[in-house]
């Protein structure tokens, strides 16, 4: 599994990589600071009704404070839109570099893959906001993090590399059947989504080390 992420990792500074990350970090990026200006705007026109000084200073420390966390939780949810976006070309540029004699993988229809993308973002969302409200109960905050994007993160790519070459049940059965592997796996992603600045990266290398983790993981006697 080691050796998966660091092929991965060494893969994202490949040439073939170059331009999905610079699409990648200028969609991500672009989408925070929109969201960004978003809720100043929205925060300079309730904290100027205010007439009082001193309630407008406590006003923009608190939203200042909330909007950091707030950019912060949206980060996981984020990555994993822009993993559907990506998912096949990055797929696709690991199974031609490394795997040149297998059969290469299918895309999945770009409708199936919106839905699928869409529905598993509304989960991420919803596992993440347990996990912040978790965050207010000591020793299982972080843990809680790690859990959450870990399980969500490590089923969610490592379904998408299969389902290049299975039928969504296949994939799912894959899964169940590597589950110890796929959610240490996510853990790795989780640990990546929470380093600020390398978390940009996270979806091209889930995607990537979850290419290399189904080629492995499918050589294996079943």
């Amino acid at each position: 599994m080691l050796a998966a992420a660091s092929q991965a990792f060494a893969d994202i500074l490949t040439p073939p990589f170059r331009s999905v990350l610079l699409k990648s970090l200028a969609l991500t990026i672009g989408l925070l600071v929109v969201i960004w200006l978003g809720l100043q705007g929205a925060s300079v026109y309730f904290i100027d009704v205010t007439t009082y000084p001193w309630v407008e200073t406590i006003l923009v420390i608190l939203t200042g404070i909330g909007f950091f966390i707030g950019l912060g939780f949206l980060v996981a949810p984020i990555t994993s839109l822009l993993a559907g976006l990506f998912a096949d070309e990055v797929a696709e540029v690991v199974e031609r570099t490394h795997y040149p004699d297998d059969p290469p993988g299918r895309a999945l229809p770009f409708g199936e893959q919106l839905v699928t993308t869409l529905k598993f973002t509304g989960v991420v969302i919803l596992g993440n906001l347990v996990a912040l409200l978790l965050l207010l109960v000591p020793g299982v905050n972080i843990a809680a993090f790690f859990v959450v994007n870990g399980y969500l993160l490590g089923r969610e790519y490592f379904e998408g590399a299969a389902m290049r070459f299975r039928t969504p049940e296949e994939a799912r059965t894959l899964r169940k059947r590597h589950a110890g592997t796929v959610f240490v796996a996510g853990l790795l992603i989780a640990l990546v989504l929470a380093v600020p600045i390398l978390n940009l990266v996270t979806p091209l290398f889930a995607t990537a080390f979850m290419a290399h983790l189904n080629k492995r993981l499918s050589a294996r006697p079943a």
